[in-house]
């Protein structure tokens, strides 16, 4: 091997180190540090040496150099198994693809330059539109395939068999069309090459459109997940209304029978019937708890909703100063996904923290927008990505022309909601 054929590997072998690491780490959202590029390049240096001392057709260094790869995403990147599998096959794949692209031209082309100067320029050349090929393949993937740990991970395996059937024929065709060059290319041995090229680009565009799908497949999954989740929570809602209705017709019925409850009572105290007076007391006591609402905001419905989802967390101290105006503007429905929503998130946040927990409720009137505003306590952490819950609140927000504004101070989680409450 002549310097400049080692002095090529040598660029080839860093290169490619360095694009692989950061297609993986860019590719899950992992952070890189300079010695995982230095522990791996030296890593695929001594498989490219050994490669050569045992005389490797370069499948074997290959796959020692996708068992590497897979063994520094697995273990210094953090990432699952079949997310630093499927990471390693594609980022070989794209390199040993776009080597296999600039070869279908070198091989057309480049024998009649064997043995002239020109030659060594025109291998600089091919190697910097190698690299500028991996480059952009490597963005084309990611583009496609940028996951996130709760929508497309689990089904990331999906994609290690066509990465593997992708891989397994770019390189046969590595292997039994470019092995060599040869003095003299004939018009026949031009089209051949010419069909290969096509057949890797075919190849690049199958990946692409398979990555593509892949992805639509996760939306899809996640989207039948949100709305099975959104179906239960109006299904829920719809129950808050119908009891908050019933109650309210209930003491609706209580205030017009009290006329004649005080009647019974004063006939007992006037005939001096004081015990059967006191059972009837506890009576009317024992109607009038099961129909009065522990939080009185003005809407029976957001009553309702209160009394039910912070009475089954009676860990958390709640704090409730809000009356809602009548007439509001906002549905009953609208009212309960927003409540519904905010409560649940917020006991979740509450639960998790180890030190004080608590909620607080709180709203004020501006003109024709009202204020709500909800703060609880959290743990001292990066808060979670927004989910279903924080989408509904902003979609509910933004039907009554309004905003939401998340904050956190220290242990303290806010939200407030501004709505138009003479939305129609």
């Amino acid at each position: 091997m002549d310097y400049f054929s080692l002095i090529m590997d040598g660029i080839s072998i860093l290169g490619q180190g360095i694009m692989h690491i950061f297609f993986v780490s860019r590719l899950t959202g992992k952070g890189r540090r300079l010695w995982h590029f230095a522990v791996y390049c030296l890593a695929l240096c001594v498989i490219q040496c050994l490669s050569l001392g045992f005389k490797d057709d370069g499948i074997i260094s290959i796959a020692a150099g996708i068992l590497g790869l897979y063994t520094l995403s697995r273990f210094a990147l953090g990432n699952q198994r079949p997310i630093s599998w499927v990471a390693a096959v594609l980022a070989f794949y794209v390199s040993q693809l776009s080597f296999g692209i600039i070869n279908s031209v070198e091989v057309a082309f480049f024998p009649g330059f064997i043995g002239t100067p020109q030659l060594y320029l025109l291998l600089l050349v091919a190697q910097a539109l190698y690299f500028v090929a991996c480059i952009g393949c490597y963005r084309a993937v990611r583009k496609l395939l940028a996951w996130t740990q709760d929508s497309q991970t689990p089904y990331i395996g999906l994609l290690l068999l066509p990465g593997l059937f992708f891989f397994g024929a770019e390189l046969y065709i590595l292997q039994t069309a470019y092995s060599f060059f040869v003095p003299s290319v004939s018009l026949e041995d031009v089209g051949k090459h010419g069909t290969l090229f096509f057949l890797q680009i075919t190849g690049l565009a199958a990946l692409l459109c398979t990555l593509y799908a892949y992805r639509q497949l996760c939306r899809g999954f996640q989207a039948q997940v949100e709305l099975q989740s959104l179906t239960q929570a109006a299904q829920a809602q719809k129950v808050y209304i119908a009891e908050a209705r019933a109650r309210y017709e209930q003491t609706k019925s209580f205030r017009h029978d009290i006329k004649n409850h005080l009647s019974v009572l004063d006939g007992l105290l006037k005939n001096e019937k004081l015990d059967e007076g006191r059972e009837y007391l506890k009576k009317l006591e024992t109607v009038s708890e099961a129909l009065s609402f522990p939080y009185q905001t003005g809407n029976q419905v957001v009553d309702i909703l209160l009394g039910e989802k912070l009475g089954l967390a009676k860990e958390i101290t709640a704090e409730v100063s809000l009356v809602l105006p009548n007439p509001c503007g906002i549905d009953d429905f609208d009212l309960c996904v927003l409540f519904a929503n905010v409560l649940d998130n917020a006991i979740t946040a509450c639960r998790a923290n180890n030190g004080a927990r608590a909620i607080r409720i709180s709203g004020k009137r501006q003109g024709d927008f009202y204020m709500l505003t909800f703060e609880n306590t959290c743990a001292d952490e990066p808060l979670p990505p927004a989910g279903t819950g924080l989408s509904n609140i902003r979609a509910v927000a933004e039907k009554y022309h309004g905003a939401v504004l998340t904050e956190k101070t220290g242990g303290w989680f806010s939200l407030n909601v501004l709505l138009n409450v003479a939305a129609v």
